[in-house]
């Protein structure tokens, strides 16, 4: 990383720092939603004879990668309206490095959240079975996933118009974990709401990571979702960085 993309994300840092919100959407409202769906709800839920922190762990964590998305899109636009880029024409810093900046302290926020989550969960009894290899891997799906929804995030927050409707331009991504496997299996879905689920992205990515942490990994859910995070990636990451040099 450049020494200017180092300079952007200790200042996208210490805004994180500042924005209560943010730290909320990130780290403990993920918690909050665990502790809900598992003491509340979940002994309404049929996960096939396992205990639902198991299943629903793997779920949170990318609902944890999901809240953490309206921050990035707000900030990236912010720096769009709010004249940061014309302050950089003058100075000798790249204008790249207000991207880069905001993708890893994306990660960076993302993976203080899913440690938080994964913490809380072995509080609650989550007892997984996965071999070093295989939490390795789940970590690096997990990692692929949240750079590849990040650079989509820096893409939407780059055509908004204002940082308010950036930051709803990410509903879609924070929703779409409720309609996959995160909570229920697919398959106890009605339809139309299955189909659906089946085939969405963020279903592969979950059930991957979930196999991943059981030791009971799935070849094809693993190909399918580092498939479908290397194609999300680099659409985003097109699309801001062709966006970014229309605009900027």
């Amino acid at each position: 990383m450049s020494s200017d993309s180092m300079i952007m994300l200790r200042r996208n840092f210490k805004h994180t720092v500042r924005n209560p919100t943010a730290l909320f959407n990130a780290i403990l409202f993920p918690i909050v939603l665990m502790l809900m769906f598992v003491y509340v709800f979940g002994g309404a839920f049929d996960v096939g004879g396992a205990d639902y922190v198991d299943y629903a762990t793997p779920g949170m964590l990318l609902m944890t990668v999901a809240y953490g998305l309206s921050a990035t899109a707000m900030a990236v636009n912010s720096d769009m309206t709010n004249g940061i880029i014309n302050r950089l024409k003058v100075m000798d810093v790249s204008r790249g490095a207000v991207l880069t900046g905001h993708l890893v302290s994306t990660v960076v926020r993302s993976v203080a959240g899913l440690a938080a989550v994964v913490g809380v969960a072995f509080l609650m009894g989550f007892s997984p079975s996965a071999t070093v290899l295989q939490w390795l891997a789940a970590i690096g799906i997990l990692v692929l996933t949240v750079v590849a929804v990040g650079w989509l995030t820096v893409a939407l927050g780059l055509v908004a118009k204002t940082a308010e409707s950036a930051g709803f331009t990410t509903v879609p991504l924070i929703m779409l974990p409720f309609f996959s496997s995160a909570i229920v299996p697919a398959e106890k879905m009605g339809a139309g709401v299955r189909e659906f689920a089946e085939y969405q992205p963020f279903t592969p990515i979950i059930e991957s990571v979930r196999g991943l942490l059981n030791g009971t990994p799935s070849t094809g859910d693993i190909v399918a979702a580092v498939a479908w995070g290397a194609g999300i990636a680099v659409v985003g990451y097109v699309w801001a960085v062709a966006t970014f040099r229309k605009r900027a």
